[in-house]
């Protein structure tokens, strides 16, 4: 088994105390710049490798957040990731990535996993499944730093960045009403998150303002997924007056209305209009191209970072300063031919 190198052995190279050699690795400001460049030069060469654990232990920091994901499947949690990511490793910070696959049990185990690992904060987004809060209950009570992005809980009273689902929704439902689209559907999810409940309140309040009301025959209990956008096809097509549009709560269960709107052969723009949310990657790729919602995801990922830090900085100090609550960033509409409208 090789010699793990440590700071002994750079110490011994370049006749230097170890005291200095940590220092001089911990960019510490009485250690000269050229002693600095000397030690860490020389822990290049002797591909020298920090001990994070050990180093941990003696300052209490990790340099390790945990974030969980309801799905790696959606572009858009990999694309928020990749925000975090980005700017994590800008500030000397490496994540724990943990899937919750949308169940509460996992979300748990995830949370078991990063105090484990002893993280300095935890960025999470809430899975559909989760109706009990009271792992997250549990991590503010201990006082470890967190933020909700995307999926949100207001009654926890966590910091969060999320985009303005609201008036995403709003957008939306006003574009098909503007493509003369009549009677417009709308496939929901979990009420218990926000961001769809949101969705829901943006698009029964563009209906009214465009005198319209808002028909609970058109609203579809969703669960986020391809089949309940098939589901939700199945259950309008029956009506006697059926919808001529459909705003899906996320573009997955958009993609499950297209795809039953298809099989049964109808045409779209023509006959149905669809619109989804989150702008995932496969929306420019399908036939007809999907409309969207984009979420600035990258963005939401390095504000949702950022703010962590400010929580973990205003824990390490004590400080009385109190942490942003919020963090809104705006909807961008991104049209494609799937909304484009009905033939004259």
């Amino acid at each position: 088994m090789s010699h793990r190198i440590t700071i002994h052995d750079i110490a011994r190279e370049l006749n230097l105390t170890t005291a200095t050699v940590s220092r001089a690795l911990n960019d510490h400001p009485r250690i000269s710049t050229e002693t600095k460049r000397l030690v860490q030069e020389k822990a290049r060469q002797m591909k020298y490798r920090r001990n994070k654990l050990a180093s941990s232990l003696r300052s209490g920091k990790s340099h390790t957040i945990g974030v969980i994901i309801p799905s790696a499947q959606m572009n858009f949690f990999g694309s928020v990731v990749h925000g975090i990511e980005n700017v994590a490793s800008n500030n000397g910070y490496s994540i724990i990535l943990y899937q919750s696959e949308e169940t509460s049990a996992l979300e748990k185990k995830a949370i078991e996993t990063f105090l484990s690992a002893r993280v300095d904060g935890i960025l999470a987004s809430i899975a559909k499944e989760t109706v009990d809060f009271t792992h997250y209950v549990e991590l503010k009570k201990r006082n470890i730093p967190l933020v909700f992005f995307d999926r949100t809980n207001e009654d926890l009273k966590v910091p969060a960045v999320v985009v303005d689902d609201y008036k995403g929704a709003y957008l939306a439902t006003e574009h098909l009403l503007k493509n003369g689209y009549k009677r417009i559907a709308h496939v929901a999810g979990p009420q218990h998150i926000k961001g769809f409940r949101d969705r829901l309140n943006g698009y029964k309040d563009a209906l009214k303002a465009n005198q319209k009301k808002a028909e609970k025959n058109y609203i579809y209990q969703g669960n986020v997924s391809i089949e309940s956008g098939k589901e939700a096809v199945d259950y309008f097509l029956k009506l006697v007056e059926p919808p001529d549009a459909f705003f899906a709560v996320e573009d997955y269960t958009a993609l499950g209305v297209i795809k039953c709107l298809k099989e049964r052969k109808f045409k779209i723009p023509d006959e149905f209009g669809v619109i989804g949310f989150a702008n995932e990657s496969f929306d420019e790729h399908i036939t007809p191209a999907l409309s969207s919602v984009d979420q600035q995801t990258v963005q939401m990922g390095k504000e949702a970072f950022n703010l962590l830090m400010e929580m973990i900085k205003i824990n390490d100090s004590k400080s009385t300063v109190k942490e942003k609550e919020k963090i809104v960033l705006e909807p961008i509409l991104c049209y494609r031919e799937s909304s484009a409208g009905k033939k004259a």
